[in-house]
């Protein structure tokens, strides 16, 4: 199940702020028709975080729905703390789950210890594969290399989504739980091809909503070894993902920028009707977004039929 191409999925929003419904099936049909080999919903690109618990099951439905059993469906259970993720995680597998994926618990400070516990109680109580989510940079506690390895061989996780950014980190991920039969995917759009060459079994772009061809490509050239067609395909993606950089710093932080970005080029790519992201996030200006147009245009990439 953990394997290939895993977009993230950004979730559209109508007028008035609710899922739209139509836009988020065209994009999971605009996955698919790239040939994706599964997908994420509820992730930090699907602004998780932000959304009600009734969006993020619309969401889910949406996507469940429209992808019909032709790729899993990975569903984001992410929250505070344990009782919280059970909860969210019992409502994706009702709706069709394949898998959840869950962090480490945060606001609270954790240790490894209460992180072990966290995972093992999820596993006991879950019928799903648990995928562990490392994504230190909003988490703010990273799961240390040893303990992944440690549960990916007890069975406990199915999986691990490194989101570090740390490819000396993710290598000894890897090494932790070689034999495991845990997959092992990266969540970096510019490190895709390294780490695919390291081992990892596969990728969950974000950039991948905007071009998913792309991202099948060079997972496609590494996995017949031809690791110069995938370097030059990530120099294409790594140039592309610029686009994270051009809303202003000054004006909104990090996740706006990359989230805004993504939804603006799908908007522009006549993916999704509109490219609104959840309060507190706010979207890119109108000369942001013209921007945004022409870094989609030097990458070669048009309206979507």
């Amino acid at each position: 199940m953990f394997h290939g191409v895993v977009p993230p999925l950004c979730t559209p929003l109508t007028a008035d702020g609710e899922v739209d419904t139509a836009s988020l099936e065209r994009l999971t049909a605009f996955q698919l028709d790239a040939g994706v080999h599964g997908l994420f919903v509820g992730g930090s690109t699907g602004e998780v975080a932000q959304l009600t618990d009734t969006a993020r099951d619309t969401a889910l439905r949406t996507v469940v729905a429209t992808a019909a059993g032709q790729v899993p469906v990975l569903a984001g259970a992410i929250d505070t703390g344990t009782l919280r993720v059970l909860e969210h995680a019992r409502r994706a597998q009702a709706l069709g789950a394949d898998a959840v994926v869950v962090t480490a618990p945060f606001y609270v400070g954790v240790g490894e210890a209460e992180v072990r516990a966290h995972y093992e109680r999820l596993h006991a109580a879950l019928e799903l594969p648990v995928v562990a989510y490392d994504i230190p940079s909003n988490v703010h506690w990273k799961l240390p290399p040893a303990l992944l390895g440690e549960l990916a061989q007890a069975k406990v996780i199915a999986g691990v989504k490194d989101s570090s950014g740390d490819l000396e980190s993710f290598q000894r991920v890897l090494d932790a739980a070689a034999g495991s039969g845990a997959g092992c995917l990266t969540g970096s759009e510019t490190l895709a091809d390294l780490a695919l060459a390291r081992g990892a079994d596969g990728i969950v772009p974000g950039l991948g909503n905007v071009d998913p061809h792309g991202y099948v490509r060079l997972y496609e050239a590494a996995r017949a070894g031809d690791f110069t067609a995938a370097r030059a395909e990530q120099r294409r993606l790594t140039e592309l993902f610029t686009i994270i950089e051009v809303a202003d710093g000054s004006r909104v932080g990090r996740i706006s920028a990359a989230l805004g970005a993504f939804k603006t080029a799908l908007a522009a790519r006549g993916v999704i009707a509109s490219p609104g992201t959840v309060p507190p996030l706010l979207p890119l200006t109108a000369a942001e977004s013209r921007e945004v147009a022409a870094r989609l245009e030097a990458a070669g990439l048009g309206r979507v039929p």
